[in-house]
């Protein structure tokens, strides 16, 4: 009786801990509707985690990206593939992640948005080599919001 008793209770243990549903932090994310092409970062930048650009830590610094959408009704076809277009017209506003905003501007024809600051607009007004600064790039397009990281780094 006392080993049937033990062997219950562990089952319902067992049970009782499977039960618990723990969400996924990560199940809930919708794909970006552009990508978000950090000029002057280096090569894979696009897919890397976050993209660094350097500057001199004498002048100022251009915020450039590109907002490319991807065209892939030609996926199946060798010959074509997938396509980058583009994106116009696309309002950005440009962040300190620390939520100090940079600016706002809107992408170009050829889907270029850009913002020049000064090292002190970045927060650091006598920076040294290896001096790094988070920068956040928001937007929405077709009624989905994205966010894109990059970083600013003094040579």
């Amino acid at each position: 009786m006392k080993k049937i008793f033990s062997y219950s209770l562990i089952i319902i243990t067992a049970v009782s801990f499977a039960a618990c549903k723990v969400d996924d932090p990560f199940v809930d994310r919708v794909v970006a509707p552009v990508l978000v092409d950090i000029v002057g970062a280096s090569f894979g930048a696009p897919l890397s985690g976050e993209p660094t650009v350097s500057y001199p830590a004498s002048g100022k610094v251009t915020l450039t990206a590109r907002l490319l959408e991807l065209d892939k009704s030609g996926i199946l076809d060798k010959n074509i593939g997938i396509d980058s277009i583009p994106v116009a017209n696309i309002p950005m506003k440009i962040t300190l992640r620390s939520g100090t905003a940079l600016g706002e501007t809107t992408s170009n024809a050829q889907g270029v948005v850009s913002l020049e600051k000064t090292w002190a607009d970045l927060g650091v007004p006598t920076p040294k080599a290896g001096t790094v600064v988070k920068i956040s790039w928001s937007g929405i397009h077709k009624g989905v919001a994205f966010t894109r990281l990059s970083q600013v780094q003094a040579k």
